[in-house]
């Protein structure tokens, strides 16, 4: 169920990233943007470990700040992908990853896990 959740909660961040940044586009219906953000979800718990172990120093050395940038490449991998996702350049792609981060936590606070 915690996994249903989670693509919910994407797809809803991925909706208001649409909504707010003039350079995403999100298109099609609501399956086909719970696929996108299915596909966003396997795209993080995938690959972002990896490119977090890879760019641990820059990690260090920018404070942690170095996270959006892998979240912008997070995103824009799964814009590559998929093609009902569009993310028009770095600016785009730098608030989209912004607006996609606070909305997942503030969405992740008030939904309870429901496996603790």
């Amino acid at each position: 169920m915690g996994f249903i959740i989670k693509v919910l909660v994407g797809a809803a961040a991925l909706w208001v990233a649409d909504r707010l940044i003039s350079g995403i586009e999100l298109t099609g219906d609501i399956w086909q943007i719970l696929l996108i953000a299915l596909v966003f979800g396997i795209v993080n718990a995938l690959l972002k470990p990896l490119v977090k172990i890879l760019s641990f120093p820059f990690l260090i050395i920018t404070l942690g700040l170095f996270a959006i940038i892998i979240n912008m490449l997070m995103l824009a991998i799964t814009a590559g992908l998929m093609e009902n996702l569009t993310v028009d350049g770095f600016l785009a792609a730098f608030l989209g990853s912004l607006v996609i981060s606070v909305v997942t936590a503030v969405l992740n606070f008030i939904i309870p896990d429901s496996s603790e």
